[in-house]
């Protein structure tokens, strides 16, 4: 279970409900422009570009939406002043955290993901303080833990590592390459997952297990998503069952 948590699950809900209100399609479509401009523009040969798509599609972004994005990425265009930077650092608890950006702006985005850090008591690292913590992989979720049997027959044989059953969920994994195949095959198998996308999973998980801490852990994160240079946001953290529910109450 170090790979993937319930807050993980919540983060694949939450993403779906942003989505619904336009949150997030900025970031899907900015990084598949970036993938699309810096590879090839098939996602058939840019395992990035296809990783995108595939999750712009969960977010139910629509087709026509997507290609609008790839053809400006493959056509070149206004973005060659935008870097891609990776923060690293520490919440509360000993939590590890990955922050994916671009911007135009490094000094900008440096202070804003700093203050996020600072604001909830953690502390912003050097380049490799926390990344050794996690690994790519891609990942394939559906909530409907009964087609464990058949999604094994099907994503085993088509190249995933393995398939997790935390009770919530199944998560098929894959080798970040293998991904669309697999993917392909289990869209061509009539199994519809509820997320899929390639990812950063952290080896071991940070537990907090008090209250307070883990609504500083929660509202340090969402600040950091809700900056405009940040893509994404990786944690190892975990909460217990009891954390989830006093979190889930609180939110409500």
């Amino acid at each position: 279970m170090a790979g993937h948590s319930k807050w993980a699950n919540i983060k694949h809900r939450k993403a779906r409900q942003d989505a619904a209100k336009g949150k997030i399609f900025t970031r899907l479509i900015r990084e598949i422009v970036s993938a699309a401009k810096q590879g090839d523009p098939d996602p058939e040969k840019n395992p990035r570009l296809r990783a995108a798509i595939e999750k712009a599609l969960s977010a139910n972004m629509t087709k026509d939406t997507i290609k609008r994005a790839v053809d400006r990425g493959a056509g070149g265009g206004d973005n060659d002043n935008v870097e891609e930077i990776t923060y690293e650092g520490y919440g509360i608890g000993g939590v590890a955290v990955l922050v994916e950006t671009m911007t135009d702006n490094v000094n900008r985005t440096v202070s804003e993901v700093r203050h996020a850090f600072t604001k909830y008591d953690g502390n912003l690292g050097t380049s490799g303080s926390v990344s050794y913590l996690f690994s790519k992989r891609g990942e394939i979720v559906f909530e409907d833990t009964s087609l464990e049997d058949e999604l094994l027959l099907v994503a085993l044989e088509a190249g995933a590592l393995d398939i997790e059953n935390d009770g919530d969920s199944l998560v098929v994994i894959t080798e970040p390459e293998n991904f669309g195949a697999v993917k392909d095959a289990i869209n061509s198998a009539g199994l519809v997952s509820d997320n899929a996308e390639v990812t950063m999973s952290p080896s071991t998980t940070a537990e907090i297990d008090n209250i307070d801490d883990a609504q500083k852990v929660m509202k340090m994160i969402e600040m950091l998503e809700d900056l405009d240079d940040v893509q994404e946001v990786y944690s190892n953290v975990n909460f217990p069952d009891d954390i989830m529910a006093q979190l889930a109450e609180l939110n409500d």
